[in-house]
């Protein structure tokens, strides 16, 4: 007998306009690299890049706006989120979060809006929340995005180990209350983190333990450092071990797994953990190659374009995993929603509000 869940009924995504080859970004930042070499070892032949103007509530809020269509569109009304939750490690300010300008963007001033920080895990933790709230009884519509703008503010673009990973954009879905036999249900979660390995994966100043400008700090310790060989293996492990819970909390094997859709984080890094679960390369599902690593942003982007393309059916099962700095990693099971998705351009905002 169906039982009460949470439902992903609408489905959102935002990019930039400007898309980078690997020879070009190779070209624009004199990276000592080579364009083939990148595509072997990453999976990635493209990239999106947010301009100057562009900002992470820009690429928020349009992924928001067209989640919110496409579940209109599905529901045949206009629908109304009653909480805004955002993923993103790139917010627009330190202070103050990001989200509750992204609410009010989309009309929806004086709902509950708050950022959640979980790196390329974020998407993924945030979903989980919005389970966690519409079983609880506690909110009936969360609007959930992932919106990143690694580009413009984390990434050094002369360093050939991340520059030639990371893309810009913003994923979002709408969900509800429904039950568990429709299809977009989220069925069961698996969340973890690590923090004695924070090292791995860090921006090492700007923060409180080390504010920008203090004493020992370098001039590239704004920038995010990745061990990426230890990150490749703890990535393996954890999203592998959180699927193999996930699964054994829905009662599916491997066998089962109709689609898979995993962190685009690298190309080797998704085949190793599809190959350890046993699910075959048919049934896994992404966009690497075209946008690269687009961290909290990156499953949600996935999740839409399979669904523009129409590669999965409705309701078929699915298993969705993600791993980040933190460390921070987590799985769900769902069935593959039916929302048709949209997508829309960004629409560039300024601060008008003079500061106190």
């Amino acid at each position: 007998m169906p039982t009460p869940a949470a439902v992903l009924c609408g489905l959102g995504t935002s990019l930039p306009a400007r898309s980078v080859s690997n020879s070009r970004l190779i070209a624009e930042n004199d990276l000592d690299s080579d364009e083939r070499w990148i595509l072997e070892r990453t999976g990635i032949a493209a990239r999106r890049l947010a301009d100057s103007r562009t900002s992470t509530g820009d690429l928020a809020e349009a992924a928001g706006r067209a989640a919110l269509d496409s579940a209109a569109e599905l529901a045949g009304a206009p629908v109304r989120p009653d909480i805004v939750l955002l993923a993103t490690t790139t917010p627009d300010h330190r202070c103050p979060a990001t989200a509750p300008e992204v609410a009010h963007r989309l009309g929806l001033s004086g709902v509950p809006a708050l950022d959640l920080s979980a790196a390329c895990a974020g998407f993924v933790y945030a979903t989980a929340c919005a389970q966690a709230l519409v079983t609880a009884g506690l909110y009936v519509r969360p609007l959930v995005i992932g919106s990143e703008t690694y580009s413009t503010t984390l990434i050094d673009p002369h360093d050939r180990d991340t520059a030639i990973l990371f893309g810009d954009g913003a994923g979002a879905v709408l969900v509800r209350a429904g039950t568990s036999e429709e299809p977009g249900a989220l069925l069961a979660q698996d969340l973890g983190s690590d923090g004695g390995h924070a090292g791995l994966i860090q921006v090492p100043a700007g923060g409180s333990r080390r504010p920008r400008g203090a004493a020992g700090t370098g001039p590239h310790d704004d920038y995010f450092r990745m061990n990426g060989r230890a990150v490749y293996a703890h990535a393996v492990r954890r999203m592998t071990d959180s699927a193999r819970d996930v699964l054994r909390g829905t009662g599916w094997g491997p066998d089962d797994v109709e689609s898979f859709i995993s962190h685009q984080a690298n190309q080797r890094i998704i085949d190793a953990v599809g190959d350890r679960l046993g699910i075959p390369s048919s049934r896994r599902h992404g966009n690497l190659r075209d946008l690269g690593n687009t961290a909290a942003a990156s499953i949600p982007l996935a999740l839409a374009d399979t669904a523009a393309r129409r590669r999965v059916a409705p309701g078929a099962r699915t298993l969705i995993t993600g791993f980040g700095g933190g460390l921070a990693w987590g799985a769900h099971t769902l069935r593959f929603p039916e929302a048709r998705p949209r997508s829309y351009a960004p629409h560039t905002h300024h601060d008008t509000d003079e500061a106190p």
